[in-house]
């Protein structure tokens, strides 16, 4: 039986990864800023057979937070087998349109939320000498795309992180640091994301469920690796970034427009950067098939 905290654990591919553990019969910590969903996403795991769900209520842009969160789930299950860190939030816009406080706190979340449950659950980790920790990260890390640069920052930052951390864990063979970075997802991040675009995000396609990474995830988790893919056209569009660049920023902005900011308009707000939607929050988003076509 193993024991395993989740960050972001109350929606999209967090609560996956939770319900796929949880089908297994381990022991789950969940961690979301969102109490009502967390309740919900817990509840969902012991259906799924989770022998234990502790629910803890923290934003990963405190320190002491989480810190907290750590603490209080080391002390319920004894010690961390696994930690899955997909807490993060996102914003639509050019960078001059994306209000300060918004940009900035996409940044405090995914770049500074990830050093912070890092240092807390790898000082963990070190002193067990085991453990695994898995940081969600995503193709924008290793691509630009226009109306998308904090997340990106943080997705690119992310990559740097978990691959320096990986270095950092070479003295210890029991301790590994895995990036799971997917493409386009069917989870709710884009409806809730903040936009100042003019329209909601959506998943770019190919889409995969959130089910089809948590699935990754949990096989990362019992093999570590320390990165793998989830997209089959992730390889394309980091060749054409690379390899190609002048099609691919001629490319890029037209395709990001018709596949990755879609939908009616929509006034500009900050979606659940700011402060969470726990009525928006579950594991798949409203959208069909690979092609993402919206079902709902």
């Amino acid at each position: 039986m193993t024991s395993v905290l989740v960050t972001g654990g109350s929606s999209g591919i967090g609560r996956a990864a939770a319900l796929r553990f949880a089908a297994r019969g381990d022991r789950l910590a969940l961690v979301s800023r969102s109490a009502a969903a967390l309740a919900q996403a817990a509840e969902d795991c012991r259906r799924a057979g989770a022998v234990e769900v502790l629910t803890l209520t923290a934003d990963v842009a405190s320190q002491r937070e989480v810190e907290a969160a750590v603490d209080a789930a080391i002390e319920a299950f004894g010690a961390l087998d696994v930690c899955v860190h997909g807490a993060a939030v996102a914003a639509y816009g050019r960078l001059d349109d994306v209000p300060a406080e918004v940009y900035d706190r996409v940044l405090d979340v995914n770049i500074k939320g990830t050093v912070h449950v890092a240092r807390a659950v790898l000082r963990h980790f070190r002193s067990e000498q085991a453990g695994v920790l898995i940081l969600v990260g995503s193709v924008v890390g290793r691509i630009s795309a226009p109306y998308l640069s904090a997340y990106g920052v943080s997705k690119w930052a992310i990559r740097s992180l978990a691959r320096t951390l990986h270095l950092e864990a070479r003295d210890l063979p029991g301790v590994h640091v895995c990036e799971v970075w997917p493409g386009g997802v069917n989870t709710p991040v884009y409806e809730q994301s903040a936009t100042y675009a003019g329209r909601n995000g959506r998943p770019p396609p190919p889409v995969v469920s959130a089910d089809r990474v948590a699935e990754v995830i949990v096989r990362t988790a019992n093999r570590p690796k320390p990165r793998t893919g989830v997209g089959w056209a992730n390889p394309l569009m980091m060749f054409g970034f690379a390899a190609l660049p002048g099609a691919y920023d001629r490319l890029v902005g037209p395709l990001m427009l018709r596949l990755g900011i879609a939908g009616p308009p929509v006034a500009s707000h900050p979606g659940n950067v700011l402060d969470p939607q726990p009525a928006a929050e579950r594991v798949d988003g409203p959208w069909r098939g690979w092609l993402g076509l919206r079902s709902r």
